[in-house]
């Protein structure tokens, strides 16, 4: 809970880093998930079975190759855009650049991930049946990776977390409704 729980004494400078920091964190779950699904990818062409594809399953696996390279490319940009702009004290644009690359890398790698379902199911099943379950997979994803973050952006915390909000919230002198108003506005700025 304590990385939910925001010190609202701390500076910009602190706020910036510790947003980087989070972002950090995330992109290395991101990076090493990709990067498998990119290998795999990046072998399959090679294995005995994959000159049997069809042009669509051919099609499919170009989609899903290009699009693990491109999230790979934007997963990873962070750690380049930060080796350039190091000790410049330019991690507000860093942060946002961070942001923006991780986004649509999450974006690709959605892309990649449905069309590998695709390419496989469809390998192995009936066309329909590829479908279906490739469109199950996809909403499957947007529902976890897109509808309930942003749905989640608006709800009241749950029992537990607003009994913790409100004992931090007593012990910085600041009442529920000003930290709720504080930690919204800080994480617009992210």
């Amino acid at each position: 809970m304590t990385s939910e729980k925001r010190d609202h004494h701390e500076t910009e400078k602190q706020r910036w880093d510790r947003n980087f920091a989070d972002l950090l964190q995330e992109l290395r779950v991101a990076q090493t998930g990709v990067q498998i699904l990119f290998a795999f990818l990046l072998t399959l062409p090679f294995s005995s079975g994959f000159p049997q594809v069809s042009a669509f399953q051919k099609d499919t696996y170009v989609v899903a190759l290009i699009a693990a390279a491109a999230a790979t490319a934007m997963i990873i940009s962070p750690v380049a855009f930060h080796r350039a702009l190091f000790r410049q004290g330019r991690k507000p644009e860093l942060v946002r650049y961070a942001h923006r690359m991780a986004t649509g890398g999450l974006a690709f790698m959605l892309i990649s991930m449905v069309s590998s379902v695709l390419l496989i199911t469809d390998f192995l099943l009936p066309t329909w049946v590829s479908i279906v379950l490739t469109t199950i997979t996809g909403l499957w994803f947007l529902t976890f990776w897109a509808a309930l973050p942003f749905a989640r952006r608006n709800w009241a915390e749950d029992d537990d977390d607003e009994q913790d909000n409100d004992a931090y919230g007593r012990a910085s002198g600041e009442t529920p409704t000003q930290r709720v108003s504080d930690e919204r506005a800080a994480d617009r700025a992210v």
